[in-house]
This record gives structure tokens, sequence and C-alpha cells, in this order.
């Protein structure tokens, strides 16, 4: 139960459908910014303690006890808006689009295309911006050929989002792994288990369905290729800070050591490149991000991001939603709930099944992205910590239900960035997003497989309490 008070279930379930509602009402009716529907439902929250006559302290308590898990995650962040930006300057990610764009086939379009999104969106960490850059390129390409749009830019949002998922420098990756209080890298490597075979069997099912004899100019993307060759450093030797943070990842090595080295190594090859590079241009790179001028406006909109303040969106929403879970812990309206949940959840496969439903349900009702890892990820983290479980199964399994659906609601955020970009409606390309649909089937498939389903290391004296709740 929450320290300061035990509010009975049917008064803890009114509230928090109140707030979700309101927060429902803000982002998908109104339109209004996640961060201020968010902090509206803080006000809730507090009108409730004044209602209950809870103390000022315990307001500024719980705000505190939220944060404080976030510091080191959105400290995280700040140092990946400086890996962006000094990533691109250095070559790096160019060097990535120039090998995923030579990977292309026009007999194997629609497969080459979902692994070269996949690839730019791995270095990138944005499936916005693939999308909305070489993703556009490749659908006109895709139109040219004669192939099914819906198909194509099936696989397009699927490549981008399995590179969104799975990238350090991804925001929903960060976000969720700061949710359930997890290493950066050791939340990526977790989220294979169900990452992996939903790409592997979207690349089947994308060659099956998209292999074509017809011919065509592939102009336009050797022309944005020739363009990054121009104005950038590609070498092989721009992946050494690639391999330098896997073999961090795999050494496990802390995340802000890892970022900061990989800064320092990026910057290194900026100043070895250019040594006429000013401290004051790098210093700025860093912080208000990398702009890029190659004359090429796809090119330009791709490249120019990254830096310290294009975080800060983010930092913000995190913070206010962490005051939000902080406060609603606090007052024990989510363990009220979540204790009388619970006892219904007698083994791994229907407590996964439950934590995915809610962010599906999240991506339905609020239609907002990190929303539905947010919410669910504040009222079942206590629930998986009682069973043992170590947190990158809860943020795997938010990720698979969360940050991958967001693109199949036609009135969410994500899906109707899709529609608009592509002019496809997204209940007509959605069953062609094998990725997204295929992740939380494969999340299920290691619920009740247990692959991949982590416990924490308990004590001997410890390990039967800690279980008893879950038996797999």
């Amino acid at each position: 139960m929450g320290k300061k008070g035990t509010p009975s279930f049917l008064e803890a379930t009114l509230v928090l459908m109140v707030i979700v509602l309101g927060i429902a009402i803000g982002v998908v009716g109104l339109k209004v910014s996640p961060n201020i529907t968010i902090l509206a439902a803080i006000g809730m929250v507090m009108l409730y303690a004044v209602i209950k006559r809870y103390p000022t302290d315990w307001l500024h308590e719980g705000i505190i006890n939220g944060i404080k898990p976030g510091i080191i995650p959105i400290f995280i962040f700040i140092l990946v808006g400086s890996l962006i930006a000094v990533w691109i300057q250095a070559g790096i990610i160019p060097t990535l689009m120039v090998i995923g764009f030579k990977l292309i086939s026009v007999q194997w379009f629609v497969p080459s295309v979902f692994v070269v999104c996949a690839i730019v969106g791995s270095a990138v960490g944005s499936a916005f911006t693939v999308m909305s850059t070489i993703g556009i390129a490749f659908f006109g390409i895709g139109t040219t050929l004669g192939l099914n749009p819906a198909l194509v830019v099936g696989a397009i949002v699927s490549g981008a989002v399995f590179g969104d998922k799975m990238s350090p420098l991804s925001e929903s990756t960060n976000l969720a792994a700061a949710i359930v209080d997890a290493d950066l890298f050791k939340h990526i490597k977790h989220m294979m288990w169900s990452t992996v075979p939903a790409f592997v069997v979207s690349f089947f099912l994308f060659m099956i369905l998209g292999h074509t004899s017809k011919a065509a100019s592939l102009s336009s993307i050797r022309e944005v290729t020739d363009v990054l060759e121009a104005n950038f450093t590609i070498s092989i030797w721009s992946l050494i800070p690639l391999f330098l943070m896997l073999l961090c990842a795999w050494k496990k090595v802390p995340a802000i050591l890892t970022i900061l080295l990989n800064i320092a190594v990026a910057v290194g090859m900026i100043f070895i490149q250019n040594p006429q590079t000013s401290l004051t241009k790098l210093a700025g790179v860093i912080e208000s991000g990398f702009v890029s001028n190659t004359g090429n406006q796809q090119i330009d909109s791709l490249l120019s991001r990254g830096g310290i303040e294009s975080m800060m969106p983010t930092v913000s929403l995190i913070i206010l939603t962490l005051s939000l879970g902080g406060l609603l812990i606090e007052f024990g309206l989510i363990s009220t709930v979540m204790e009388r949940v619970s006892r219904k959840m007698t083994n791994t496969p229907k407590l996964i099944f439950t934590t995915l439903m809610t962010s599906i349900g999240v991506n339905i009702f609020i239609g907002e992205q990190f929303l539905s890892v947010i919410l669910p990820g504040n009222a079942f983290k206590e629930t998986y910590e009682k069973a043992g479980f170590d947190p990158t199964v809860l943020g795997r399994t938010l990720e698979d239900g969360g940050t991958v659906i967001n693109y199949l609601v036609p009135w969410g955020i994500a899906g109707s960035f899709v529609a608009s970009t592509f002019g496809i409606p997204t209940l007509t390309y959605l069953p062609f997003v094998f990725f997204s649909l295929l992740s939380p089937a494969f999340s299920m498939v290691s619920a009740f497989t247990g692959w991949g389903i982590s416990k924490k290391f308990v004590k001997p004296q410890e390990a039967v309490s800690k279980t008893a709740q879950l038996e797999q």
C-alpha cells in the first residue's frame, strides 16, 4: 500500500480513471501537449490531496521520490543529445547511412528498404526522422515500381520502428529504461528476445510479398549517397565509435561512461578530420545540435539534429510524469489498484499479457507513445519487483506493447504522422507493419516459454517469498 494513505479500491480507481480520462481528452480531443496534460493531472492529484487533508510535506515527498529514480536517466538523455550531434559531424551516422543505401536492391526492394530503414533508424535513433526523409524517397521509388503503396509504407515503418526501438540514441528506448530503472544497454540487450524474432519473421514476410522483377532507376538514392560522400567523412574508420559502444555494452560498462567515452572519441575524430575546428563552434554543436548545410533538403532535414537543447522537451515530460507517478504512489492510489489486480496474475503469462494490454490500451485511448510506456510502467513496476523479475522484463514488455503500437493507431501521434507523411490511411498500411504486430506476440512467446524472463539475484532465504506471487 502507499506510504501516506490507504484509499479504498473504488476511490483509487475513480481517481485514476479521472486522470487517464483527463489526459485522453487533452491529448486526443484538444490536441494539447502531453506536458500540459500531465501538469493538469498533477493538479488533479494535488486537489485530491487537499480534499483528503494530507499535509503539504507529503506532496513534496511524493514529487521528490518520484523524480529521484529519473535523475541518472535524465543525465543520460542530455549526453545522448550531445552524442547525436558529434556523431553526425564526425561522419559516423552519415557513414552508416551510406552503407545502408548500398544495400538497396530493385528486385528485392521491399525487404531491402526494411533493412536499410532499420540500419539508418538505429544510427539516427528517430523513427519519425527516418520516415520523413529517406522513407519518402523509398516510397516514391516503390510506387514507381508499381508495388502496393501500403506494403512499401509497412516496410518503411517497420524498419524505422525497429531502429528507434533498438538504438541507444532513441528517446523512447532511453525513456523505457528510465521508467523501470534499468541499465540502458542491458535493456536493449534484453529486448532482443522479442525484437530479433519479430525482425526475422518480418523480413521473410517482406521477401515473400515484396519481390519484383521490374526495374527502376535508383538515381535519387545515388544522389543522396553522393551528397553524403561530398560533405562528410565517409570511412570505415567512422565505425570505430559504434564498435566501441558495442564493446562497452558487452563489458557492461555503465551507460554514462560509455556515452562520455564515445563523445570523446567522436570529438577527437572531428579534430583529426578538420584541425581548424574551433572549440567555440564545437561547443555550439554539442549545445544546440548539428546543422547540415549540404544544399540537399532531404539530407539537411535528416541530419540537422542532436544537441542538449533537443532533449529538453523529453526531459520536461519525464520530470512531470515521474512527479505524477511519485504522487500516485505516495498516496497509495496505484498500489491499492495494483494489489487487487495482481491477485489475478497467478503466473508470468498473465502478468505479461496484462501489461501488454494496458500499454496497448493507453495507446488506443490516449494516443501518446511516451505515455503508453510511462503510465503502465509506473503502475506495474512494484508488481514486477515483488515477483522478483529483473527490471528489463518490464522494460521490454512496455516497448513491445507501447512504443511500437502507437504507429498503428489512426488517432495516435505516430499513426497520424505516418498517414499524413505518406498519404496512406493508417488502417490501410496497418496489416503490413509486421514488426509492430509481431512484437507483442513474441513477447507472449517469451512469457510462456520463460525465454528472456530474467530474475533478480536474491539471497536463498528470500527466494521463496520473492517468487511466490508469480510461478512460471
